[in-house]
C-alpha cells in the first residue's frame, strides 16, 4: 500500500510539472513555526488542545504557475498523550502515557484556488490545498517516576516473544501522507506569509506505544525486566487479583495521525532567466 502511494504521488508530480514547464516559474524559501499534536489511543478526538507542543522546520517552494507548487519541507515537533485527562473513566483506568519527537522530511503539491505569486499586486491573496508523501521518525517514551522511558525497546505488548502484538518490534522510521488546507499572501515584493493545517495519515499504530492486548506482566518481566511490565500495564483501580493478560489495551483497526499546524514565513529567490523554446 505504501509503494502504490509513492508511485502515485511521482507519477502526479511528474505529469504537473510537464504541464508547468512553459510557463514561469519561481523558488522561495522559509521557516515554519506553530504547534503539532496527535490523535490515537490516548487522545482519539481533541485537535489543538493543551497537549498540542511547539514545532519549527524549514519549507522550499518551487512554484511551477500561479495554481500549482510543489514544496519540500522539513519539520520538527513533538506530540503528547494522557489518559488521565480523558473523558472516559475506561481510558483513566488503563492509565498510559506517553510522549515522542516527530522529525518529518516530506514533499507536497499545493494547488491554488486563485491565481497566486509573491510581488504581484493583482495576485496577492489565495487559499490552497496540498497532498504529498513523507517519511518521519519518532520515538514514544513513558514516565516512570522522574525518568522518561524509550517504550519500543521494551516491546510492550510482547513484540518478538510467543503470543504477542507482532513477531518483531515497530519500526521508529514510517511513512506519512501529508494533507491539509491553507491560505496565502503577500507581505511585500518579495515576502510571503502562509498559513497551513495539515493532517498526517500514518500506517503504524504504534505513535503512543499502544495498539493491541495486555501481555503476561509475569512473562514480559522475565523476558525483558520490571520496566517493562510496569510501563505495559500501569492500570490503576483495579482489584489486586484482577489481571488484564489478554484483555484490550488499544484498537488496532484504527491507526495513528498527527498534524502540523502554524505559519510559513517565505522568502522569493532571485528568478532564474528564462530560456525561449528551440534555443540551447
Amino acid at each position: 500500500m505504501k509503494k502504490h502511494y509513492f508511485i502515485l504521488f511521482i507519477a502526479l508530480l511528474t505529469a504537473l510539472t510537464s504541464m508547468a514547464q512553459r510557463k514561469k516559474r519561481t523558488a522561495e524559501i522559509g521557516v515554519f513555526l506553530g504547534g503539532c499534536y496527535y490523535i490515537g489511543e490516548l487522545n482519539p478526538l481533541k485537535h489543538v488542545d493543551q497537549f498540542t507542543k511547539p514545532a519549527g522546520g524549514f519549507v522550499f517552494r518551487y512554484n511551477l504557475n500561479k495554481r500549482l507548487a510543489a514544496r519540500a519541507s522539513l519539520l520538527f515537533g513533538s506530540i503528547e498523550g494522557h489518559d488521565s485527562f480523558s473523558n472516559s473513566e475506561a481510558a483513566q483506568q488503563r492509565n498510559l502515557s506517553f510522549k515522542s519527537p516527530i522529525n518529518e522530511l516530506s514533499a507536497q503539491l499545493e494547488f491554488n484556488f486563485l491565481d497566486y505569486q509573491i510581488g504581484l499586486e493583482k495576485h496577492k491573496f489565495s487559499p490552497y490545498i496540498f497532498l504529498g508523501i513523507g517519511g518521519f521518525k519518532f520515538n514514544p517514551q513513558g514516565q516512570l517516576g522522574n525518568n522518561w522511558v524509550a517504550l519500543q525497546p521494551l516491546g510492550t505488548e510482547g513484540q518478538g516473544l510467543d503470543g504477542g502484538a507482532s513477531k518483531k518490534k515497530y519500526k521508529l522510521i514510517q511513512v506519512s501522507i501529508p494533507f491539509g488546507v491553507g491560505a496565502k499572501a503577500n507581505l511585500s515584493k518579495n515576502i510571503g506569509l502562509s498559513f497551513e493545517w495539515g493532517m498526517r495519515k500514518t500506517f503504524t499504530d504504534y505513535l503512543d506505544d499502544v495498539s493491541k492486548k495486555y501481555y503476561d506482566p509475569v512473562l514480559l518481566a522475565a523476558a525483558r525486566g520490571g520496566t517493562a511490565a510496569a510501563m505495559s500495564d500501569p492500570s490503576i483501580g483495579t482489584d489486586p487479583g484482577y489481571s488484564n493478560t489478554g484483555r484490550q489495551r488499544g484498537n488496532p483497526t484504527n491507526k495513528d495521525w498527527y498534524s502540523f499546524i502554524g505559519v510559513a514565513l517565505t522568502i522569493r529567490l532571485k528568478d532564474k532567466p528564462e530560456s525561449c523554446p528551440g534555443v540551447n
